[in-house]
């Protein structure tokens, strides 16, 4: 595979990859890669930013190299460090071979601090790369880091080069193809964002969800599959602590589908609600309603 050549290509070829985007997804990828800025995909957790970023990876013959961020992540979990049981052996080593002619202590110390013993991490595996198609570099929900970290990442992505005291400035010989992900715990700074192209990413409408599940979910009716996602967007449109996502859609209809269900009814609903909440709150919550009441819902919006 090579990169994308139009907005048409990158529609088509993420499509390939089984994920459905819209054209100003697709536009939007094509642009990351031209202007070779990183992209900033931010919606509620569950509509596809992740698995963006994997297409676009497979899409282009990439390799995918991930990042997941979290709450104290620092620059040297990110970046690199040095492999101290490697270097302590060899210093014992050497230690040990002290009496015949081996190494003076400066060629020991330029030996210990080379790239033999330099652990990479996402962010300097994807700056060295060597890959015949630059890498695709995720940096999952950016948004869980600290403000600190998110500064560290903005220089990096500045320049895509690396400063480490004992090697020198390092390089990338080609950008990777960045992508950011955010579920919005806490706003990104403005100098981030104006770095990146910025994507809003939200649920998709019933015809795009049925579509994507008919994609995902080999097998699946065309009418169970609608009558899912019908159930899916009026669950959306009520007010839980965590509204299903499409991940949970595909989960839901497998799980269905591994039950023998071809038939959305309240017993199916009941016995596979693990599939579509994740909180006890949003469980207890949704037991409360009606759920009757909203598979006649779906019922006569099917048949509308």
């Amino acid at each position: 595979m090579t990169t994308f050549t139009s907005v048409d290509d990158a529609l088509a070829r993420l499509a390939g990859e089984r994920y459905l985007a819209s054209r100003e997804v697709a536009t939007t990828v094509f642009l990351g890669q031209a202007m070779e800025r990183p992209l900033l995909l931010e919606g509620e957790a569950g509509v596809g930013k992740t698995e963006l970023a994997k297409a676009i990876a497979a899409a282009r013959g990439a390799r995918l190299i991930r990042l997941q961020c979290y709450e104290g992540v620092d620059s040297a979990q990110a970046l690199y460090e040095w492999n101290y049981p490697r270097q302590l052996l060899h210093i014992r080593l050497a230690s040990a071979e002290a009496g015949a002619p081996g190494e003076s202590r400066s060629a020991l110390e330029r030996s210990l601090f080379s790239e033999e013993y330099l652990v990479r991490r996402p962010l300097l595996e994807a700056i060295l790369a060597d890959d015949e198609e630059p890498p695709v570099l995720l940096v999952d929900e950016i948004d869980r880091a600290d403000e600190e970290f998110e500064a560290f990442l903005l220089e990096v992505l500045s320049d895509f080069q690396i400063s480490i005291p004992e090697l020198g400035t390092l390089t990338a010989r080609r950008p990777p193809y960045v992508v950011l992900t955010s579920n919005r715990t806490r706003e990104l700074h403005d100098a981030l964002k104006r770095r990146c192209l910025y994507l809003w990413l939200d649920y998709p409408d019933v015809e795009r969800e049925q579509a994507i599940l008919t994609a995902r979910v080999p097998g699946i009716a065309e009418g169970f599959a609608r009558q899912l996602c019908e159930f899916m967007r009026l669950l959306r449109e009520r007010d839980f602590y965590k509204r299903p996502g499409v991940a949970e859609t595909i989960d839901w209809a497998t799980a269905l589908l591994a039950l023998s269900r071809d038939v959305l009814d309240e017993e199916a609903v009941e016995e596979t609600l693990g599939c579509i909440f994740k909180y006890r709150d949003d469980v207890e919550r949704f037991r409360e309603s009606n759920i009757s009441q909203v598979l006649a819902q779906v019922d006569i919006d099917r048949s509308m």
